[in-house]
């Protein structure tokens, strides 16, 4: 096994039902400034990034009724989503959890926000939270 794989934290994902009002009150509350914004199609959300320090708090909500963060806040309502990691090879890291018997979201790397590359680790592998491994 790999040591080290893990370089740095890349983002914590919060699932939100108002991307405006959730990015107002982190401007309002903590002076946060949006690093970075996008619609990814292909997981049907909107993100905001928010930059702190070398990482970033990304507010999530649902471009679609069907999309894994509009089952998540119809299930558990806003909170908490995942935890992104940032890795020098998204796949190597895949393989790593596969390799270990763990569960995965993504059989192989995609494409991301911001022109990185991710994979996604089931939450019944990692104690109960999402993992995102992210590659820039």
């Amino acid at each position: 096994m790999m040591k080290d794989m893990l370089t740095e934290i890349d983002h914590v994902a919060i699932a939100v039902n108002d991307l405006e009002s959730a990015i107002a009150w982190y401007q309002e509350v903590f002076g946060a400034t949006v690093a970075h914004r996008e619609r990814v199609e292909s997981d049907g959300v909107e993100e905001a990034l928010l930059a702190v320090a070398d990482s970033y708090v990304q507010l999530l909500t649902p471009i679609r009724d069907d999309s894994p963060v509009a089952k998540y806040l119809a299930n558990k309502g806003e909170g908490l989503h995942h935890v992104g990691y940032r890795v020098d090879d998204c796949a190597a890291a895949l393989q790593s959890v596969k390799d270990a018997g763990g569960r995965v979201i993504d059989e192989a790397p995609r494409p991301g926000s911001r022109g990185t590359t991710v994979a996604f680790v089931h939450p019944k592998t990692s104690f109960g939270t999402l993992i995102e491994l992210v590659q820039e």
